[in-house]
C-alpha cells in the first residue's frame, strides 16, 4: 500500500485508490491502511515538493515529461489561489503538478506539508467511507 501510494503522488502514472479498495476488500484494517497510504503520499508530493525546489521547472518539463500545458495550469492555479491551491493535491491531473510548482516558487514547507496531509488523507479517507 505504501509503495502504490507514494508512486500515485509523483508524477508517474500510478493509480493508489485500486491498490486501497482492493486490501480493504480483502479485510485488512481500514485505519491502518489510512495511514499508511496518507504517509507514503505525502511522502512521495514531499518528492516532487523537492525536485521542483532545487531542480525548477526543467525537472518538470524535460526529465519528468510533465506537458508544458499541465505545467502552465498548476503554476495559473497556484499563481492565483497561491498556497491555497495546495489543497487541491489531491485531484487528478494538476495535484502532482501542484505539489511540483510549489517547490519552484518556495512555498512554506511547514504549510505544504500541512496542507497535503489534510488533502491527502481525507480523500484516502473518503474512499473507506464511500466503500464501507
Amino acid at each position: 500500500m505504501f509503495l502504490s501510494a507514494f508512486l500515485a503522488a509523483t508524477i508517474l502514472p500510478f493509480s493508489s485508490e485500486v491498490v486501497l479498495s482492493a486490501l480493504y476488500s480483502s479485510g485488512l484494517n481500514g485505519l491502518l491502511l489510512l495511514i499508511i497510504a496518507s504517509v507514503g503520499n505525502v511522502l512521495g508530493s514531499v518528492v516532487n515538493y523537492v525536485l521542483g525546489f532545487r531542480f525548477g521547472k526543467e525537472i518538470a518539463t524535460q526529465k519528468l515529461k510533465v506537458s508544458d500545458a499541465a505545467f502552465k495550469r498548476a503554476s495559473d492555479i497556484f499563481t492565483k489561489w497561491g498556497k491555497w491551491s495546495l489543497f487541491l493535491c489531491w485531484v487528478p491531473i494538476i495535484g502532482d503538478p501542484i505539489t511540483l510548482v510549489a517547490g519552484v516558487l518556495r512555498s512554506p514547507l511547514w504549510f505544504f506539508m500541512l496542507a497535503v496531509t489534510i488533502s491527502k488523507t481525507a480523500r484516502y479517507a473518503a474512499l473507506l467511507y464511500v466503500l464501507v
